[in-house]
């Protein structure tokens, strides 16, 4: 052999060694999987930052029309005078007088409403808001005011009535509060002297006039006209509190400490009864100072799903299973039929598996779910079919290979679907996959350049 021409055939047979080589095929393609990681990555952080554009968008358009309303009391305040001595250094004792207030909420609490939504459009993307009327009805006895012990002089001529409401803009008619047959004067206010969360109270104030003890046992009823979005909740302030609501949305989703005591849901609507009693929540009936209310609210939700993000989300989460399983079809193919398979058509192979996932994305702010996973997934096996006919000559393996696709997507979305069985439908899939794998590998000699034995 030519001295000059060893050099050449070390070459020759080292870039074949590297062609022919399982270690290095395996090697390639595990380099290949890590680097789809990356874009993998992307299409993650793509679905979170629809999501929370949608979840924007939806805000935007709710706080231009109202908030989530909350609906608290009515509650009875009486402010008196509190005297107390104090003595400071130096000085003679003196009495101070201050004014303070106790609160007291109903014996009886009754509400009965009707919510009607609407949709509001922006673009793809929609919220939920609504009109609604709510009579209200309460009653006290003055045995439960009394008591109380107030250590003070009773500022009855200042006595007042507070009924909470999340956002006083939704507020669309001049509400009607009568105490018995007397009609009430109400103003806003932004601070009813009573915490909620992590901020106070805010309402409607109506003075209520009264001399002594005994109107406490004279009913107060409240009609009220306001506008909402997303959901409507309560406060369950009665000794016994009773919420009546209905309205004509089919997919109500109920929420809080409390879920209704009887609910019907049909096409045209729903009809929902709460019954809390004063054992189900933590405060009293009647209070000196400030009380913290929040905390025990129910009520009703309207949103408009937007399932798209999560399914897709939970559905990219698979893309690494379906790259992997997809990568390990080709390449039993390839050291079971002698096919050389490239590096360039497993990257192009990949990519167009991570498309996939922006296809389902925008399709499915469209159309909804479903229909984007049944469009993507045949575009996708459809472009993979033809292009697996570049490389695979036989036509039994072009089908073979596009049958696997077709089962891997068919697989995940099952999964997606039973969301309560996803992990015992997955582990059951993983494990035939990986028996099948052992099966169809069975005769191959892998020290052998995977010649079958």
């Amino acid at each position: 052999m030519d001295a000059q021409n060893t050099p050449t055939n070390l070459l020759d047979r080292f870039n074949n060694w590297l062609q022919e080589s399982i270690t290095i095929k395996l090697l390639s393609i595990g380099f290949l999987l890590l680097m789809l990681l990356i874009p993998l990555s992307w299409i993650d952080d793509l679905i979170q930052e629809r999501q929370f554009r949608s979840e924007e968008v939806v805000m935007d358009i709710t706080s231009k029309w109202s908030g989530r309303q909350t609906i608290s009391g009515p509650i009875v305040v009486l402010p008196y005078k509190y005297r107390e001595v104090v003595k400071e250094k130096g000085e003679e004792p003196r009495i101070v007088e201050h004014i303070r207030h106790a609160f007291f909420s109903p014996n009886d609490l009754n509400i009965t409403g009707k919510v009607e939504p609407q949709v509001l459009h922006r673009g793809i993307y929609d919220a939920a808001v609504y009109e609604s009327t709510l009579t209200v009805n309460a009653k006290w006895k003055k045995e439960d005011a009394i008591a109380l012990k107030i250590n003070g002089e009773v500022l009855w001529n200042e006595a007042y009535m507070i009924f909470g409401i999340s956002d006083l803009r939704g507020i669309s008619d001049n509400p009607v509060i009568m105490n018995g047959d007397q009609k009430l004067a109400s103003e806003p206010s932004n601070d009813l002297g009573v915490d909620y969360g992590s901020g106070s109270l805010k309402g409607l104030v109506a003075k209520l006039n009264w001399a002594d003890y005994s109107n406490f046992d004279v009913p107060i009823s409240l009609q009220l006209k306001f506008k909402g979005s997303r959901g409507l909740d309560f406060v369950p302030l009665g000794k016994t509190t009773n919420v009546s609501l209905e309205g004509p949305w089919a997919n109500p989703s109920f929420n809080g400490e409390f879920l209704p005591d009887s609910r019907t849901i049909t096409e045209q609507g729903f009809q929902s009864q709460w019954n809390v009693l004063h054992y189900n929540r933590p405060f009293a009936q009647a209070w000196l100072g400030s009380r913290d209310l929040s905390g025990y609210d129910f009520g009703v939700d309207l949103l408009i799903p937007v399932e798209q993000y999560q399914k897709s989300m939970r559905t990219s989460k698979y893309g690494h299973l379906v790259i992997l399983l997809s990568f390990i079809s080709l390449f039993l193919v390839e050291i079971s039929q002698k096919i050389k398979i490239h590096p360039f058509q497993y990257i192009l192979t990949g990519a167009a598996l991570i498309i996939y996932y922006t296809m389902l994305l925008s399709f499915s702010e469209q159309i909804g779910y479903n229909a984007a996973y049944l469009i993507s997934s045949l575009s996708t096996v459809g472009l993979l079919t033809l292009y697996s006919r570049t490389f695979l000559k036989p036509a039994k393996l072009v089908v073979l290979f596009s049958s696997l696709l077709t089962i891997f997507y068919s697989f995940i979305f099952v999964i997606i679907i039973q969301q309560d069985f996803s992990l015992l439908i997955g582990s059951i899939g993983l494990f035939i996959v990986i028996g099948a794998m052992m099966y169809l590998t069975r005769k191959i000699n892998w020290y052998k350049n995977a010649t079958v034995g």
